[in-house]
């Protein structure tokens, strides 16, 4: 090992010990899923869920379960996390939760808790999953499951869950559509032949994800009403900015950009579908392209392309400068995976898994109507449902590990400029 390895292992270690010191989707009628019975220990019987983190998607991803309690689930909101208390107040007032709390540990010692919504900065996502699974409570955890930096802590996540034997799920929404699953059939049925090679991507145009987060108040400080040490976690130490606590996604201290904010929603279905685990290698290319001021030092470009042992590569493309997609439409952002082996290829266009024989294979073309079409709800009522132990999670731990691993090995490949390796062995990166 190199010291310029050593120094890197260094860099990408996870504090976890810092973080033990700090303080509406609207659906289509008829797609609602059917009503799961809750396993709780509540004494009214309905699954208490506690929500961590009340930004947009917090409350996004709550007002879903609140769509399934309307809609004759039992479950509740039972409390509120936020270390930006006007923030949590608003969530109480809308969910009608019956308790608020600053401190998601507090939250978890909450006997009315049974799972939790983790929707907080990406840096705190993987400590506050290791305290609910320490809990015994069950998991709904937004990706990336972790930072770009804190691989070592993907791996304790996700053996935290397994050890825990909770119900994990990842914000892959994407995932409960029954595309991919009908796609691992056909390709575990052998329809594709040997698999070779894959390609996804998520193109758009702005950085409304980034700069267009909006600040609640440009005169907020730290105090009573604002935790600044617990946000900063592990992150490096930094004074008070009002920008990074609002807009964190436009910094590489607690975001990563596309890489590890869109491209999970791409790569998912396709780490799924193929059956991959780990990649073996990762490099990757990309930069601040379009939106370039003072703020922003995330990319707005990224290209990986992984490696996997299985004989596959895997390339994931993507702009936020543009959003024309390889089929000559706009505004799908997420460009679907091609799927592609030695008789043929899987391509995806919404209604249908399409079959495409590659050349000199005896294989007819054929196409497959898509079952059942996904949705943010019925990902939220697949979490339920999984508690209830009536389904299984449509992205849990292990999957989202494995994805989680190969965006940190593309993110370090690119900041780097060289190759990163997996170690299977000692489940480590190196370069």
């Amino acid at each position: 090992m190199t010291e310029h390895h050593e120094a890197s292992t260094r860099t990408y270690a996870t504090r976890r010990d810092f973080m033990r010191t700090t303080g509406a989707a609207l659906f289509a009628a008829g797609a609602f899923p059917r009503v799961a019975q809750a396993q709780t220990s509540n004494p009214n019987g309905r699954l208490g869920v506690g929500l961590i983190g009340c930004g947009g998607r917090g409350n996004g991803l709550v007002h879903n379960l609140l769509s399934l309690r309307d809609n004759g689930h039992e479950v509740d909101v039972a409390a509120v996390c936020d270390t930006y208390r006007p923030r949590a107040e608003h969530t109480q007032q809308n969910t009608e939760a019956p308790a608020l709390y600053m401190d998601h540990r507090e939250l978890l010692d909450d006997p009315n808790v049974d799972a939790v919504i983790i929707a907080t900065p990406d840096h705190l996502h993987g400590f506050q999953t290791i305290d609910a699974a320490e809990k015994g409570k069950h998991i709904f955890c937004e990706k990336p499951i972790t930072h770009w930096r804190q691989a070592a802590l993907t791996k304790e996540m996700r053996d935290a869950v397994r050890e825990a034997g909770v119900v994990f799920q990842a914000g892959t929404q994407g995932m409960a559509d029954s595309s991919w699953r009908q796609a691992k059939q056909l390709v575990e049925e052998g329809l594709i032949g040997q698999p070779l090679h894959a390609e996804c991507g998520y193109f758009r145009v702005g950085d409304w994800g980034e700069r267009g987060m909006p600040i609640d108040d440009p005169d907020a400080e730290p105090g009573d009403d604002l935790d600044w040490e617990a946000f900063l976690a592990d992150a490096p130490e930094r004074p008070f900015d009002v920008s990074r606590y609002f807009r964190w996604r436009l910094y590489e201290d607690y975001a990563g950009g596309p890489v590890t904010d869109l491209y999970p929603h791409s790569m998912t279905p396709a780490v799924y579908a193929l059956g991959l685990g780990t990649p073996s290698h990762a490099v990757a290319t990309g930069g601040i392209y379009r939106y370039d001021y003072p703020e922003r030092d995330v990319p707005d470009t990224f290209n990986m392309i992984a490696e996997y042992p299985e004989k596959v590569s895997l390339a994931v493309l993507g702009t936020q400068g543009n959003d024309y997609l390889a089929t000559g439409s706009h505004g799908s952002l997420n460009r679907s995976p091609v799927l592609r082996g030695w008789e043929g290829t899987l391509t995806f266009t919404g209604s249908e898994v399409q079959f495409t024989p590659a050349h000199g294979s005896d294989k007819e073309p054929e196409t497959v109507a898509v079952e059942e079409h996904g949705s943010d709800v019925l990902h939220m009522a697949n979490f339920v449902e999984a508690i209830n132990g009536e389904a299984e999670v449509n992205a849990g731990i292990e999957l989202a590990y494995n994805v989680q691993i190969a965006l940190q090995m593309a993110t370090m490949a690119y900041r780097e400029r060289t190759t990163v390796t997996y170690d299977p062995e000692t489940e480590t990166l190196s370069y």
